[in-house]
Order: C-alpha cells, then structure tokens, then sequence
C-alpha cells in the first residue's frame, strides 16, 4: 500500500511518460494483463489510456488491472490510468 507522498512522487515522475497500453472496445483480457505485468517488471511505472470506443466504466478498468497484474493504482484521470509495481530484478525507482 502506497501512503500519500509516494503516490505524489509516483504522479510526478509519471507526469512526463506516454501511455503504452491502451483499452479499447475489447475491454481487458489476460493477454493485456500479461503485457502489463511484463511492462511493469521492466519499467516500474507506466500508463494506460482507456480509449474513447471502451465502453466499461474506466474506475472499474483501473481497479481490475491493479488487481489482476498485482500492481498499485497510483492515479486514474479522465481516461489514463497510471500503474506502479515495484520489480524484483530491475528497480530504479526509489519510494521516499
């Protein structure tokens, strides 16, 4: 569980990245979440936009990839959702 100064820390080193996943109308599937926890081994700290055409609500798509790819929701605004999960092999990113 983050506290309050990670997540704005986790924000502002977010601030800068593009999303590199995005939700469409397909909505979340494993193979998303696969990607996803691959993603997050490697980077730590990414972002994902829910599409225009997806029809699920996107607090509910955050929500269900935090849980499914045992990450922690940092931030959803509008449709981008930005996720944090510390790696095991490649940390960089250093929580105050």
């Amino acid at each position: 569980m983050l506290t309050g100064k990670q997540k704005r820390h986790l924000r502002s080193l977010a601030h800068h990245l593009n999303p590199i996943f995005q939700v469409g109308k397909g909505g979340t599937n494993e193979h998303l979440i696969q990607h996803i926890q691959e993603a997050l081994e490697v980077r730590e700290l990414i972002k994902v936009s829910v599409l225009n055409n997806c029809l699920d609500d996107s607090d509910e798509i955050a929500a269900e990839l935090a849980e499914k790819s045992g990450a922690e929701l940092v931030q959803r605004i509008g449709k981008t959702i930005v996720l944090y999960k510390e790696s095991k092999e490649n940390k960089q990113i250093v929580l105050p």
